[in-house]
């Protein structure tokens, strides 16, 4: 007999030992240090901007962009894996209650960002509007979790459609009536915010009629749907530690290969000197990590006012850079050819801490380029020496040891 709250449960501890198993090396203690120090830093300096914001700044839209944003997007969860699609088939009118439960816990997991959008987006509302009783605010964050309930149901029922742009259409069309409720109660048009919610219910009504006409479960759109969270979710925990069953995407990248590459002598022991090059360039997610770090660390720079908090700062994102560039050191762990090339274990360690100080030092030149601009001749030199300096002894003292 099929019980599909048992099945549900079984499902779900399998899912959270699952994802637990790499949190844990996600939020270890020099990450979590980091995003305390990065959090607390903007925190304060978001206070002080907040204390000097123009009369004419516009929470309204932003407000409203940024809770409508959260409220459409809404993913379900559904928890399936590729042979359900077989093996559940016949058990499909038994399936109510098992997408019940994964509804609730979709909703769940969510709420999350809900409330730490409405910590952050709070002190900008009553920066702008002190006036505003702060029930005014709750009724908004109120409204939010309703509109995030509501949206959740319409993807479920959606996920129905197999039309790939009537989706998108549909998705766009409630973002952009979710936004328009939320800036009108941001500002306390009442009767302007209820009939656009009105037309949220109606076109939520509208997504239920088109589901009824929808026979049976579109099996492979949930599964390709929870797949591609899954496969997200095993790249950011592969910049961490080594996911064995993670599908990896090759890309060519010829230009940049050649580029990297052609410097290279054609001798045995500079053979993992280009390999390590070229799974930079083409594996995982590696330099797309590296350029939005030296990217975000770039805003940081130039956005905090106290210069030694820009070195700090620099700092930091270096640190982050080359902890999560180690791991090209266990890529290739799994691929048991490599151990048959005549090239030892110092040759190889070689072969990584050199990439890796010339990846910190490029990244310390885009830092230093970047206080030229901005005139800043007493953190480019700060900089200069304690980029450098911190850059050979993590590698050398830190990455070099752990090599092994």
């Amino acid at each position: 007999m099929f019980d599909a709250r048992q099945f549900f449960m079984e499902r779900f501890s399998t899912h959270l030992k699952e994802t637990s198993r790499y949190l844990k090396y996600i939020f270890n203690g020099h990450i979590a240090i980091a995003m305390l120090f990065i959090v607390s830093a903007l925190a304060f300096y978001y206070q002080q901007w907040l204390a000097t914001i123009p009369d004419n700044f516009p929470t309204a839209i932003i407000i409203a962009i940024g809770f409508g944003f959260i409220a459409s997007y809404s993913p379900v969860r559904t928890l399936l894996k590729e042979p359900d699609i077989i093996f559940l088939l016949p058990a499909e009118h038994k399936m109510s209650a098992y997408f019940r439960f994964t509804l609730l816990y979709s909703f769940i997991i969510q709420v999350y960002l809900v409330l730490l959008l409405a910590a952050v987006l709070g002190p900008l509302y009553f920066a702008s509007y002190p006036n505003q009783a702060g029930s005014q605010y709750l009724l908004i964050v109120l409204v939010l979790f309703i509109l995030k309930f509501w949206n959740l149901l319409a993807n479920w029922w959606m996920l129905k459609i197999r039309d790939y742009k009537s989706r998108w259409t549909d998705q766009i069309i409630r973002f952009v009536l979710n936004a328009v409720t939320f800036y009108f109660f941001v500002k306390a048009e009442l009767l302007l915010a209820g009939i656009t919610t009105i037309l949220l219910f109606l076109l939520f009504v509208y997504n239920y009629y088109l589901s009824k006409q929808q026979p049976g479960i579109a099996w492979d759109l949930l599964i390709e749907k929870d797949n591609m969270r899954m496969r997200t979710f095993y790249r950011i925990a592969n910049m961490f530690t080594d996911v064995p069953h993670l599908k990896m995407q090759v890309k060519k990248r010829h230009v940049l290969v050649s580029f990297l590459t052609s410097r290279i002598a054609f001798h045995q022991d500079k053979s993992f000197d280009y390999l390590y090059r070229i799974t930079l360039v083409r594996s995982g997610d590696y330099l797309g990590m590296y350029l939005r770090l030296i990217f975000i660390g770039g805003l940081a720079v130039y956005y905090v006012p106290n210069i030694w908090l820009k070195v700090i700062f620099t700092l930091l994102f270096l640190y982050l850079s080359a902890f999560q560039l180690m791991t090209l050191w266990q890529h290739h762990r799994t691929i048991t050819w490599l151990d048959l090339y005549p090239v030892s274990t110092e040759t190889r360690q070689k072969a990584l801490v050199s990439l890796l100080m010339s990846l910190m030092l490029i990244q310390v030149v885009a830092f230093l380029f970047l206080f030229l601009v901005i005139g800043q001749m007493i953190g480019l030199i700060t900089v200069g020496i304690t980029g450098v300096v911190f850059s050979y002894l993590f590698v050398h003292g830190y990455v070099k040891p752990r090599l092994t």
